[in-house]
């Protein structure tokens, strides 16, 4: 993570990173289609490596600090920067997909967190709770907020269903790099933090778990596990603030409608 100062965008590099972000968006919604019992990780992979590169982009996160792969997949208790693999995805699992793209040298980052098949009731509160407090800490970007305002938006709604908060990952600034100043905590208190400005470009990724807030790693280096082995969700968007509301530059929709949740 960068300790840079943040570098505020204009108007045609945000433009830019719309680009590489609405890729993303439609990367995962291509993988939605596919998400199914049955189906490994690694056949997403390849299938969003291949999609990527057919749009004009490089999947960022191939060779990233030596990553394998395209994607991160991670399953059930993987919380993030779980290693795509040849184990079949089974019905009842959810599965959190984080791609990010280099498009005319900008990234693009989002995460989504799918339902394998039907899902338990329980499994299905922590995804709609974590989406929601993903839209939550988008209301908070505002030009004159503050990075704490963020983190609290998050917080509170997932805590107060009983959630832990990750704390030992964040959001950051997108830009011509992956991971740009600031940092982007998911805990915070309101009024804290550095104050947010026009033009400034950050991820916001709320990682819930369904049961503590703490992780471990495994030895493969990368994946990050509940210290508890229970359900964790993640959503990410990559958004610029401005004066009266956030902009949105990833998108959901087609993600959403591949799902079938809209008409």
């Amino acid at each position: 993570m960068s300790s840079k100062k943040p570098v505020l965008k204009n108007d045609d590099e945000v433009e830019l990173i719309r680009q590489s972000s609405l890729l993303v968006g439609k990367t995962l919604a291509e993988l939605a289609t596919r998400i199914r019992p049955g189906v490994t990780t690694m056949d997403l992979d390849r299938v969003a490596e291949e999609f990527i590169r057919d749009h004009g982009a490089y999947p960022g996160f191939l060779g990233y600090n030596k990553y394998p792969n395209s994607i991160c997949a991670s399953v059930n208790s993987a919380v993030v920067h779980g290693i795509p693999n040849d184990r079949p995805l089974l019905e009842g699992d959810i599965l959190s997909l984080d791609i990010g793209v280099i498009k005319n040298e900008y990234w693009g980052d989002s995460a989504y967190t799918f339902a394998v098949g039907e899902v338990s009731p329980e499994v299905r509160q922590l995804l709609q709770v974590t989406k929601q407090s993903l839209y939550l800490a988008i209301e908070q970007a505002i030009a004159g907020m503050r990075i704490g305002d963020i983190g609290y938006a998050v917080q509170t709604h997932a805590e107060s269903f009983g959630y832990g908060v990750v704390r030992d990952l964040v959001g950051h600034g997108v830009g011509r790099n992956l991971h740009e100043a600031p940092e982007v905590p998911n805990f915070g208190k309101r009024g804290q933090g550095m104050q947010l400005s026009e033009g400034l470009v950050i991820a916001i990724e709320p990682m819930i778990n369904m049961g503590t807030r703490n992780v471990k790693q495994l030895k493969d280096g990368w994946t990050i596990v509940t210290a508890d082995s229970k359900p964790s969700a993640h959503f990410e968007h990559t958004i610029v603030v401005r004066k009266q509301k956030a902009e949105v530059l990833s998108s959901f929709e087609l993600i959403e409608k591949a799902e079938g949740l809209l008409a």
